[in-house]
C-alpha cells in the first residue's frame, strides 16, 4: 500500500526537486530500479531531458530479477539506461564483509560514475538516497561525499513515504515495490561474501517470490539459511507440504538447516547489533 503523503510543504519539495535537477544543467543518475532512484531519474528526465543518463552498476551482487525489472521500468520511461560492470567483489576490503562493506561497494560505483561523467560531460552525479536513510547505517553515504554525489531527495527532506507517494503520482511500477537492497545484505558482518553464496540467496529468495511471498531475507550463515518472512506468512510455509519442498529445494542449494527467525522480516536486521551513527549529507561540487 502506497503511504499517504506528508502534506507538510511536500508540494513546494517537489517543485523544488525539479529545480535542483534543472539547475544542474545535466547529471548521471545511480539508477538501482529501486524506488528511490526511480523517482529521481523519472523527475530529471523531466527536467532535463536526455541530458538526464541512467547507470545501473552491475556485477555479482545485483539479482538478475533487479536487473530485468529496472530496465524494464526505465524502457516504459522511453530510456535505455547504460549498464556498466564493477568489481567490487575483487576488493578483499569488501569480501571480507566488514560493517563499512558498503563503503568499498559505492566507492567502487562511484569512481566509475565519476570517470563516466567526466569523459561525457555530464554535470552532476545523483543518487536516490533519502531523507530516512540518514538515520541508518548507510557507510556509502561517506563514499557519496567523497565523489561529491549529491541526493536530492534528502537534501529536500523527502521521506520514504513521500517517495513512495510521489512514484504512485508517477505512474513508476516501483511505487509499491518492497525494498530489495544488493545481496551482500545477508550475510553477517565478517563472514566472508563470494560470489557462489550470493548465487544461494538469490536462488533461494527467487524461490520463495514464486509461491507469492512479498517480503522475504535468506540471511546466508554458512551451512545456517536464517528465513525472514512476515509473522502472518509464518503458517502458510510450516504448514506441509510447503515446507517439506522448502526444506528440500534449501537443501539443494547447498545449506544443511533451514530456520525461521521469530522476530520476522525486518529491513537491515544484520545492524542490530551495531551502534547507531546517523550520517549527515555533504554537498560538492562534481570532480
Amino acid at each position: 500500500m502506497i503511504e499517504r503523503i506528508d502534506d507538510n510543504g511536500f508540494e513546494t519539495r517537489v517543485a523544488a526537486l525539479r529545480g535542483v535537477l534543472r539547475e544542474l544543467g545535466s547529471c548521471v543518475v545511480a539508477y538501482s530500479g529501486g524506488v528511490d532512484s526511480s523517482v529521481v531519474l523519472a523527475i530529471a528526465r523531466e527536467a532535463l531531458g536526455e541530458r538526464a543518463l541512467a547507470v545501473i552498476g552491475c556485477s555479482a551482487t545485483y539479482a538478475t530479477s533487479e536487473l530485468e525489472s529496472a530496465l524494464a521500468q526505465a524502457r516504459r520511461l522511453g530510456i535505455e539506461p547504460r549498464i556498466v560492470a564493477t568489481a567490487e567483489l575483487d576488493d578483499p576490503r569488501f569480501a571480507e564483509n566488514p560493517s563499512n562493506r558498503c563503503y568499498f561497494c559505492k566507492g567502487e560505483l562511484y569512481v566509475r560514475l565519476a570517470a563516466l561523467a567526466r569523459a561525457e560531460g555530464y554535470a552532476a552525479i545523483v543518487d536516490g538516497t533519502n531523507a530516512d536513510d540518514l538515520a541508518d547505517h548507510r557507510p556509502g553515504h561517506r563514499a557519496a561525499g567523497e565523489h561529491a554525489v549529491r541526493s536530492p531527495l534528502a537534501e529536500l527532506g523527502f521521506t520514504k513515504g513521500d517517495v513512495r507517494a510521489l512514484a504512485a503520482r508517477l505512474g513508476l511500477p516501483s511505487a509499491d515495490k518492497p525494498a530489495m537492497p544488493c545481496l551482500s545484505s545477508r550475510f553477517p558482518y565478517g563472514s566472508r561474501i563470494t560470489a557462489e553464496q550470493l548465487t544461494q540467496v538469490e536462488a533461494g529468495e527467487t524461490w520463495f517470490r514464486e509461491r507469492g511471498f512479498r517480503d522475504v531475507r535468506l540471511r546466508h550463515h554458512g551451512s545456517v539459511a536464517r528465513l525472514e518472512l512476515e509473522p502472518g506468512e509464518f503458517a502458510r510455509l510450516v504448514d506441509s507440504p510447503l515446507r517439506d519442498e522448502c526444506v528440500r529445494a534449501l537443501k539443494r542449494l547447498g545449506f544443511a538447516y533451514v530456520a525461521l527467525d521469530l522476530q520476522g522480516f525486518r529491513s537491515g536486521s544484520l545492524n542490530e547489533t551495531l551502534p547507531a551513527a546517523p550520517v549527515s549529507l555533504t554537498r560538492r561540487p562534481i570532480r
